[in-house]
């Protein structure tokens, strides 16, 4: 009798885990539902920063007889996902916040809005500044007598490899502010190693944007600057070992 009462929390929070995971399916699907029409265009948008640096004539092409149906059917889902993305974290926030203390609960909450919201910079940065400056630069490259004709689906690889690059380092606040949380660093010693984090800040941007000058910079430094708002944060938030607990409050 007691191992059955023992596995009804578990058959209890597997179910809540299932109920966040549909109704986070259901999200996704009605926002793809009242996005695909548009499927199309969405896609020209996200086109926009390299067709306006293309040469006079030229234009993307499609190599595979497929490809212009699934490719803005996939940039669709994957836009549909994104834009998800605050309803998502919100079923998980629902779903581990009766396990957290109080002292938690105030970290957690703030850090699940900010790391949204950062990761939306990241990404917006990336189309507006990053693309632009990109483009240009790789189709001025171009050798004479070659014509620039991008694949729209490996065009679209690339992009969202580049968005979720820099969505990912514009979260540098949150990681910092977590490991001083966790006790697995300081603000001081963080401040000690900023020469390395500056010279790592570059690398990680050589290795995650196009083989330019100009992405790698424009990753790098506001990692940089992140960086330091990260520092300038972790301050205002104590070690865990350090938490007094507090009673947990039930859902």
């Amino acid at each position: 009798m007691s191992q059955v009462d023992e596995s009804q929390p578990l058959i209890s929070h597997l179910i809540e885990l299932r109920n966040r995971l549909l109704r986070s399916f259901i999200c996704i699907l009605v926002v793809f539902c009242c996005l695909v029409y548009w499927a199309n265009d969405i896609y020209t948008l996200l086109a926009t920063p390299l067709t306006e640096n293309l040469p006079e004539g030229a234009t993307m092409i499609a190599t595979n007889v497929a490809t212009p149906f699934f490719t803005p059917i996939k940039l669709t889902i994957v836009v549909s996902v994104f834009l998800s993305v605050p309803f998502i974290l919100y079923q998980v926030w629902a779903f581990v916040a009766p396990a957290l203390y109080k002292q938690e609960k105030r970290l957690v909450y703030p850090l699940l809005v900010s790391s949204t919201l950062l990761f939306y910079c990241g990404v917006a940065f990336a189309y507006y500044v990053v693309f632009p400056l990109v483009f240009g630069f790789l189709t001025s490259t171009a050798p004479e007598g070659v014509t620039m004709a991008t694949d729209i689906s490996s065009y679209l690889d690339f992009v969202l490899t580049i968005f979720m690059a820099f969505g990912i380092c514009f979260e540098v606040p949150v990681a910092i502010i977590l490991l001083c949380w966790a006790g697995v660093t300081t603000p001081e010693d963080l401040r000690e190693k900023r020469p390395y984090i500056i010279v790592a800040a570059f690398v990680i941007g050589m290795f995650l944007t196009p083989p330019d000058i100009f992405s790698q910079t424009l990753l790098a430094i506001p990692m940089c600057l992140l960086f330091e708002v990260g520092v300038l944060c972790a301050r205002f938030y104590r070690p865990k070992d350090d938490d007094e607990p507090s009673e947990q409050i039930a859902q």
